[in-house]
């Protein structure tokens, strides 16, 4: 599912809601998680998932065209750990 889909979805769920506010809500809730990662916090919703920020160390690797050693940088990627409900309901309990 897309987001363009998701908001269709919550505006055919809720028809006293205009479409334009549930892409006002739905922006809204995606923009404080981003908002929220980006300072380092962790983002849990019950019962879905947390959301948190994971950093990779420097390292040595290599290009794989040419074999040559590259040196990475630092960063720091998102990372998602699915919560139990969530867990089970995929696998069918």
């Amino acid at each position: 599912m897309i987001r363009s889909e998701l908001i269709q979805k919550i505006a055919d769920e809720n028809p006293h809601l205009y479409q334009r506010d549930v892409e006002k809500i739905v922006n809204t809730i995606f923009e404080r998680i981003t908002d929220a990662m980006a300072q380092g916090n962790r983002v849990e919703l019950r019962g879905f998932g947390a959301f948190s920020v994971k950093k990779r160390d420097p390292r040595l690797g290599r290009n794989p065209r040419t074999g040559e050693a590259v040196e990475v940088d630092e960063k720091h990627v998102p990372f998602f750990k699915t919560g139990k409900l969530l867990r089970d309901r995929l696998n069918g309990q």
